[in-house]
């Protein structure tokens, strides 16, 4: 038998041992090392995946992922345009005019003086306005849709086309001949920002599906521009692989996935993917391609052949051309938009000095109307959709 002062320590020894087995002591290799490892986090679930990046701030939700244009079908005209008289608006260059026709009758009923070379009809975001781009003029002139009448002329430089973001907070300016991409507040025009660029000629644009960047062509230089919608910054340029080359309208296709550009010096439309930025790859139409236009069901695109008086039918689906329309006696079709309907194609005859209906059904010319010299960026108003992104009509 040990002494007591022996078997008190024996006893403490084996209390002090059991405490340290019980606050974890590992076994196995790392306790034969005196290793002590961390506890392992809690493994992800496989089947979570994380949040896709943020659209642009205050734009309104996308109503459908895989279409779009979801917001264009026929007859869904946003409360904001109830009551305007269907009209066609129509900018003549070289008259510094717009011409108004009235699409039941195929007629111009009247015809707006406005200022140097007006090139665009353009409808503003909240689709309460028209903004008649005086290029040369250096100035706005707004007309009210639902009476035709014009406003006070607003002074803007070098106004060649006009876009807006798709929160509505601003307008873009896309002053070619001063080589400046131009920030605007949407309501009163006052500048924001000014975003030179060096590329020659910037005309036409589209937003990515989510409205984080914009494509803009350069006409002058063959060149595209990438831009940072929130940041108001360039963040990709590339030439286009043709010598010559002169883009003109941009296109998003209704998946978000691919922005179509039309050249008329390529005779044909660019393919790109937005989001990488690479090398597009150009698919031929016709001779002077030049407009693009989205049809109500969003399954085709009409891409107007200026050089040779005919319009291509684009397959979004099959990705390829389906038809190709000819205009009788040859034309100069330009750009133009789609009826409420969506059974009328209306294009401005840019060297011809007159307007074309089109059966979107058929193809076939249902009128031919003389207006003003140089008839360039027409609009066809109201149309369906929530908001505008400018140019002659583009819709979501």
């Amino acid at each position: 038998m040990l002494p007591s002062t022996a078997r008190t320590a024996t006893l403490l020894g084996g209390v002090l041992l059991a405490a340290l087995t019980a606050c974890g002591t590992p076994a196995g290799p790392a306790a034969d090392t005196g290793a002590t490892e961390a506890a392992a986090p809690p493994a992800r679930p496989k089947h979570l995946t994380p949040p896709a990046p943020p659209g642009l701030a205050g734009m309104p939700p996308v109503l459908d992922p895989k279409n779009v244009y979801a917001a264009d079908a026929p007859g869904k005209l946003s409360p904001a345009v109830k009551g305007f008289p269907d009209r066609v608006y129509v900018p003549n260059t070289n008259s510094n005019t717009v011409s108004v026709i009235d699409p039941a009758t195929y007629k111009v009923i009247e015809t707006i003086p406005v200022g140097r070379q007006p090139q665009h009809v353009v409808p503003s975001w909240d689709l309460k306005t028209l903004w008649v781009n005086n290029d040369l003029g250096d100035s706005l002139t707004p007309i009210d849709p639902a009476t035709g009448k014009p406003g006070k002329t607003v002074d803007v430089s070098d106004p060649y086309n006009l876009y807006f973001t798709p929160n509505g907070k601003y307008a873009v300016v896309m002053a070619s001949m001063d080589r400046e991409l131009v920030f605007r507040d949407a309501h009163t025009m006052k500048k924001a920002k000014t975003v030179p660029v060096s590329c020659a000629g910037v005309n036409h644009a589209d937003f990515s599906a989510d409205g984080r960047y914009f494509i803009v062509s350069c006409e002058f230089s063959g060149e595209l521009l990438k831009v940072d919608t929130e940041k108001m910054k360039i963040v990709g340029q590339q030439k286009l692989p043709f010598q010559g080359a002169m883009p003109q309208d941009v296109k998003l296709s209704p998946d978000g996935g691919t922005f179509y550009i039309a050249d008329m010096m390529a005779n044909g439309m660019w393919v790109l993917d937005g989001e990488k930025f690479t090398t597009p790859k150009l698919l031929p139409t016709g001779k002077g391609c030049h407009g693009l236009y989205v049809s109500r069901d969003a399954k085709q695109m009409y891409i107007s052949n200026r050089g040779e008086g005919s319009v291509s039918v684009f397959d979004f689906a099959r990705k390829k051309l389906a038809k190709k329309w000819h205009l009788p006696n040859g034309g100069s079709p330009d750009m133009g938009g789609v009826s409420t309907d969506g059974k009328v194609l209306w294009l401005s005859g840019r060297y011809n000095a007159e307007v074309y209906a089109i059966d979107t059904a058929t193809g076939k010319q249902l009128a031919r109307i003389p207006v003003g010299s140089g008839p360039h960026g027409l609009a066809v108003y109201p149309q369906p959709g929530r908001y505008s992104l400018g140019h002659t009509g583009v819709f979501r």
